[in-house]
Parts: structure tokens; C-alpha cells; sequence
């Protein structure tokens, strides 16, 4: 049987390259299978970085295939990292999978075989990030990977030619006008909200901006905060960190019950409704009217647009701060759209506490750093983060696609929520093994994911929360593979 030809890494044609066999093609799933045979090769260190692979006409037609098939697998490669097109060069290998680093914790932190036992500790997110894992499906983080090097350089060079001395002073607490005008015309243009420059607060990220308002929601007789059930563990933690009340409102397939919401006597609600965290729901129209109608009545919501840009399946939704501006606090970061590690964030309060939180943030650090506001202020300006969203969205869209493919393949009978948008799924499945056993025992075989009792503060179905955006399709299908054996195990 014929095999296929190799191309050492200087690029000389030889032979029998990785003993390809055109016989034990599959009749279905080509470039899977192509695409997992390389993939081993380089992991195991027959395909090391530099080498260069065969031209895909030269592979298509030695292994009897359709081109289209060898530039799939080999666009999956890319995806993953692991190779790169470099025109005349070549495709060629830049990048080996590695195990994770085993990152000691620091002293006190909860250790990983302790992380699903009893209630998640304050410090349970740190546990789990430094926790090693050759599958990472924690949701929240978008793909690092393709962070806009380029376009971040190029906007910090500009920057700095223009900047003046004065500029490098201390600032306005409410953050760079530069970016201050960005983001008001990024607001307007993309969740429809008109608010000017001077209305709006720039904050270390979402979770900075729950911390300011603790103390300014108090002030105002505020005790409690209603937050969705299930809703974000991390917020609750924010809140209760302020002396807040969390009392529980359930979602669902319409969005938080506003009912539920009046029972409560909460005077604020903390919500995500262009996409609920973690199921994924969109906040109907009849709902949004409820919500409204409960505002008007005196209530105060807090509203986290955490993933709004990232959707796939659906068109956008209007944020609830474009239609009641005086009953609405709006949240909002890049941390989900570049880097959690920028900390950067805005924050549009009613009126009537755009003063107290403007305070709350000058008398905890005078501002956030000035340089970052200004390039991130030029990104937006110049159309960079958009083309960079566009990239994202397609990127997503693939990961989210391979995801869904793999739970219907390795987790039969489990139900999917929230597919057409965000950066995770949830997964619901029969109850029969708790969730938390099941997230221990997929960490044990090296996978990492949250459980989805953790996000609960009240019995439900178990379940797991899988973040895809920063994992490459072939890992995501090898995670959800071991997910399966492990409920297996569990079940038998």
C-alpha cells in the first residue's frame, strides 16, 4: 500500500512520512482522524518544532484524499497552536502540547483534593486555577492565546509619541477621558446605551465595582442583594464580602422570576441578562417589562453584561440600562473580550450615586493605572477591538460547535444549556451522581471544570459548568472524553 512522503524539518522530500497509510483512512471523519494522527506526532516528539509539514496537495494526493480535507486538519492544528502557516515556509510545527505546570499554592489555600468537599471556600478559585490539569474547561477565561499582541503594540507606540508629561500625573478617579469617550461610543454602538463621558466610572473589572458599590448600596438602606439561582458563586462571594445578603430568586427558561424577586423584600438584584451565568438564558421581553415595571417601583438593579458581545445563534438584545437609565447600574469589562489581566472595566451608575461611587473609587486607589486606559482607548477607536471580535466570534463558534459534538458522543442523555452565546456551556445530567464527585473525579483524571452546585445556593439537578473559548477542539474533545468514562465509573 502506498504511504505518504515525508518533508524533513530543512524541507528535503523523504519518505513514508509518520507510516501514513492511505488503507487506514477512515470511510468517515478524514480529517479527524489526519488531524489526531499529527496531532500525537507532536506530542510525542516526532514532529518536533521546526519541522516542517507536506504541502497539503502533496499529502492529499499520496494519501488518496481531497485537499480540502489535509487544509481542514491542518487548520485545526493552527487553531490549536500547534502549527502555523508561514506561506512560502511552509506549514510548520511552533508549538508542543506540555502538562500543566504543578504550581505549589500558597500557604493556606485550599489543596486540590480538598476542593469539592463541603461549601467552596473563599479561596477556592485560586485553588482550582493553580490546581494542574491537561484539560482546562474553566469557564470565564477567553483564549489568551490569540490576545492582540500587534495591535496593542502599535496602539501603545502611538500613545506614547503623543503623550505629554502631564499626562503620566495623577489622573481623574473616574478614569482617562480618553477612554471614558471610547467607551461611551462603544456603549452606544453596540448595547444601544446613550450615556455621556462624565456619567460613567472606569473600574478595576466587574468584580472591583461590586466591592465599590457595597459600601454606597449600604449607605442607601440597602442590606440585601437578590441574585439569580443558580447564579455566579464569584459575585455572591463579592457581595457577602460587603456585608450583603444574597437572598436566592430562581431562573427560568424566560429569565429571573420577578414573583420570586418581590417575595424576596430585596430592594436591589444583581442579574446577567443578555447572557444568565450559568444557563445561558436571554431575559425574555415579558420578563424585561416585569423587571422594569419592579425598578420603577423602587427597585435598583445591578446589571453585570459580563459576555453580552459573545453570541453566535442570536442577535443582540438591548441592555435594560438603555431603556431605564435612572433604576439600572450598568457593569461592564474587557476581561472576557481581551485579558482578565488588564482590569479594566466601566461602570455606569443611576445618578444618584454617580457622586458616592465616584468617591468609593478615588479613596481606594485614585484611579486605575492611566497608560492601559489610553491604548485601550485607541484599540476602540480604531476599530481593532471589533475586528478582534469578529475574529473571536468565529473562533468561539468553533470551540462551542466541538463542545456540543463531544457531550452528545461521550455524555449521552445530558442536556446542554446556553449554546448560543457566551464563552461556556452548562451540562445537566441525570442525578444520580453528584456533581461535585463527578468534578473531583474529572480533576483526578485531569480535567479541570466547576461544578454546578457551586453556583447554586439551593438543591437542583447536577451538573457541570465547561468553559471551551481558551480550548483548542482537539483537547476539548479529549476532556469531554474522559468526562464520560468518569461518570461511567461513577454510575456503575
Amino acid at each position: 500500500m502506498p504511504t505518504a512522503g515525508a518533508v524533513s524539518p530543512h524541507g528535503e522530500h523523504g519518505s513514508d512520512f509518520l507510516q501514513l497509510d492511505a488503507a487506514a483512512v477512515p470511510a468517515a471523519g478524514k480529517a479527524d482522524w489526519l488531524a489526531g494522527r499529527l496531532r500525537q506526532a507532536i506530542a510525542d516528539g516526532r514532529l518536533t518544532v521546526g519541522s516542517r509539514l507536506p504541502s497539503t496537495r502533496l499529502l492529499a494526493t499520496e494519501l488518496r484524499l481531497s485537499r480540502g480535507v489535509v487544509t481542514e486538519a491542518y487548520r485545526r492544528l493552527a487553531e490549536d497552536g500547534h502549527v502555523e502557516g508561514r506561506r512560502r515556509g511552509g506549514t510548520v510545527v511552533v508549538a508542543v502540547p506540555r502538562p500543566a505546570p504543578r504550581t505549589p499554592a500558597p500557604p493556606g489555600h485550599t489543596a486540590p483534593a480538598a476542593l469539592f468537599t463541603g461549601a467552596p471556600t473563599l479561596d477556592v478559585f485560586d485553588a482550582l486555577r493553580t490546581a494542574p490539569a491537561r484539560v482546562d474547561f474553566t469557564p470565564g477565561r477567553p483564549d489568551l492565546a490569540v490576545f492582540p499582541r500587534t495591535a496593542w503594540l502599535r496602539a501603545e507606540r502611538a500613545v506614547l509619541a503623543d503623550l505629554s508629561a502631564d499626562t503620566l500625573g495623577y489622573g481623574d478617579p473616574r478614569g482617562a477621558p480618553p477612554l471614558r469617550r471610547a467607551v461611551a461610543d462603544w456603549l452606544a454602538r453596540s448595547r444601544g446605551i446613550r450615556v455621556a463621558p462624565d456619567e460613567l466610572i472606569v473600574v478595576a473589572g466587574t468584580a472591583q465595582a461590586l466591592t465599590l458599590l457595597n459600601p454606597v448600596l449600604r449607605a442607601d438602606g440597602v442590606d440585601a442583594v437578590a441574585v439569580e439561582e443558580p447564579g455566579s458563586l464569584g459575585a455572591r462571594q463579592h457581595l457577602h464580602h460587603g456585608g450583603l445578603a444574597t437572598p436566592p430568586v430562581p431562573v427560568d427558561e424566560d429569565g429571573v422570576r420577578v414573583d420570586a424577586l418581590r417575595a424576596t423584600g430585596a430592594r436591589a438584584v444583581l442579574l446577567t441578562p443578555a447572557h444568565q451565568f450559568p444557563m445561558g438564558v436571554v431575559t425574555s421581553g415579558e420578563r424585561r417589562r416585569e423587571l422594569l415595571r419592579w425598578a420603577q417601583e423602587g427597585g435598583l438593579i445591578l446589571e453585570d453584561d459580563y459576555d453580552a458581545e459573545h453570541r453566535y445563534d442570536r442577535p443582540p438584545v438591548p441592555a435594560l440600562r438603555a431603556l431605564l437609565a435612572d433604576h439600572v447600574c450598568y457593569l461592564g469589562s474587557v476581561s472576557k473580550l481581551l485579558a482578565p489581566a488588564l482590569r479594566i472595566g466601566w461602570a455606569v451608575p443611576p445618578p444618584r450615586f454617580l457622586g458616592a461611587l465616584t468617591d468609593a473609587k478615588r479613596f481606594t486607589d485614585l484611579g486605575n493605572p492611566v497608560l492601559p486606559q489610553l491604548v485601550l482607548a485607541r484599540l476602540m477607536e480604531s476599530g481593532e477591538l471589533e475586528r478582534h471580535l469578529r475574529m473571536l466570534r468565529g473562533r468561539h463558534r468553533r470551540r462551542r460547535d466541538t463542545m456540543i459534538a463531544a457531550v452528545a458522543r461521550h455524555l449521552p442523555g445530558a442536556v446542554v444549556h446556553g449554546a448560543a452565546a457566551g464563552l461556556h456551556l452548562t451540562v445537566t445530567y441525570a442525578p444520580d451522581v453528584p456533581d461535585t464527585e463527578l468534578a473531583a473525579a474529572a480533576l483526578a483524571a485531569g480535567v479541570k471544570c466547576q461544578p454546578l452546585s457551586w453556583h447554586r445556593q439551593t438543591p437542583g439537578r447536577p451538573g457541570l459548568v465547561l468553559g471551551y473559548s481558551a480550548t483548542p477542539p482537539g483537547v476539548i474533545e479529549e476532556g469531554v472524553a474522559a468526562l464520560g468514562r468518569a461518570l461511567r465509573a461513577l454510575s456503575a
